[in-house]
């Protein structure tokens, strides 16, 4: 437990899917002129260094964004979000989610980030522009149910485990039902690896069955290297706002295409 080291894998294909269709649906939400409360389950450290040596030993950034950033133009949400870090912190910087949504959050809109590894933790502090920031080093599924529903109750929700606890595939259909009860008009999306093994698929299929007008997509790729069991990255959305789906047709084009 707490061995995941999110630096090695930072931007590779699953995180395009996952932030493309993140930045997506936070451009759709701040549209309109009322504050939003975002959370994070598993916020990470924030930053990422795409030539740290991390992402250098496995490769995965190069096949990822390094290989289809131009699927995003300049005016796209994801884009921007990357831009604004990257005149920050340097052309190598890639941003996690946190950064992200900060970067297209407004500032009377509210941010709460768990994460349980110290070291992110630390990290994930210095990373984070000035804003109001909750961050909390706790468990991110246990801080889902405690701080919902939110003041203001519109907003989204991320969770993103690294799976590590395999347990997680099975506790999280019930999570997920327990938050929609407390706060029913919240943006619930979940991201989860598409395994070769098919540890995801009942928990998947589970979610589906419950809530048939969530907004679930898959996107396949090949293996970062032989023998790894990601083949494909899933999201499942609740409360998905519209446009959403375009975006995720888009993706399913343009990964088919790999």
């Amino acid at each position: 437990m707490l061995s995941y080291q999110h630096a090695y894998h930072a931007g590779n294909l699953a995180d395009v899917h996952k932030h493309a269709l993140l930045a997506s649906a936070l451009d759709h939400l701040t549209r309109k002129d009322k504050a939003l409360s975002y959370f994070e389950t598993h916020a990470g450290r924030g930053l990422y260094k795409l030539d740290g040596s991390e992402a250098l030993k496995t490769g995965e950034a190069a096949q990822g964004i390094g290989r289809v950033a131009d699927w995003f133009t300049p005016d796209h949400p994801y884009a921007r979000a990357r831009a604004m870090v990257t005149a920050e912190h340097g052309p190598a910087a890639y941003p996690g989610s946190p950064l992200i949504a900060a970067a297209l959050l407004r500032g009377f809109d509210t941010m709460t980030l768990a994460e349980l590894h110290p070291a992110e933790v630390a990290a994930l502090r210095e990373a984070m522009p000035q804003r109001y920031v909750q961050l909390l080093q706790e468990d991110g599924l246990a801080m889902a149910l405690s701080r919902t529903p939110p003041d203001p109750r519109r907003g989204m929700m991320l969770i993103d485990p690294s799976y590590e606890v395999k347990t997680d595939y099975d506790r999280i259909p019930d999570l997920i039902a327990k938050l929609h009860r407390k706060w029913n008009v919240g943006v619930v999306m979940l991201w989860y690896p598409v395994l070769s093994n098919n540890a995801h698929s009942a928990m998947a299929q589970t979610l589906r069955m419950r809530f048939s007008d969530a907004l679930s997509h898959e996107v396949r790729f090949a293996p970062a290297r032989p023998g790894h069991g990601m083949i494909g990255s899933g999201i499942f959305v609740l409360n998905p706002p519209f446009p959403l789906q375009d975006e995720a047709t888009r993706l399913s084009r343009l990964y088919a295409a790999l």
